[in-house]
């Protein structure tokens, strides 16, 4: 199955799954869409596996054409963009010693999950 993210201002609206028979290539799969909806919206590939475009697209991720990638919401303002992975990453490495953690913007640093 092929997954296609429309987009309104480069960010995604909804996410649809179009079959490979019809979506043989982008192009045929956005077609489908549009013709399916009497619509013209801009839609773009996505895929689970990151084949395409980076990151599988999410509602509310945005498209960076520059990048051909779709990137998840930022999620602090301290987190930067991995400008291979599309991917935003905290100032500190999340520990690797398994516990769980969240961000704390506040003090920049994990905290332990009780």
């Amino acid at each position: 199955m092929a997954h296609f993210a429309k987009l309104k201002n480069n960010i995604v609206e909804k996410i649809e799954v179009v079959s490979n028979g019809i979506a043989t290539n982008e192009q045929a799969g956005i077609d489908f869409l549009n013709n399916l909806y009497g619509t013209n919206n801009i839609w773009k590939q996505t895929s689970y596996n990151g084949n395409i475009r980076k990151n599988f697209a999410g509602i509310g991720y945005s498209y960076d054409q520059t990048r051909d990638a779709f990137i998840p919401p930022k999620p602090f303002n301290s987190w930067t963009l991995d400008e291979d992975t599309c991917l935003w990453e905290a100032p500190v490495a999340y520990p690797d010693d398994g516990q769980i953690y969240r961000w704390n913007e506040t003090d920049q640093q994990w905290e332990v999950l009780a």
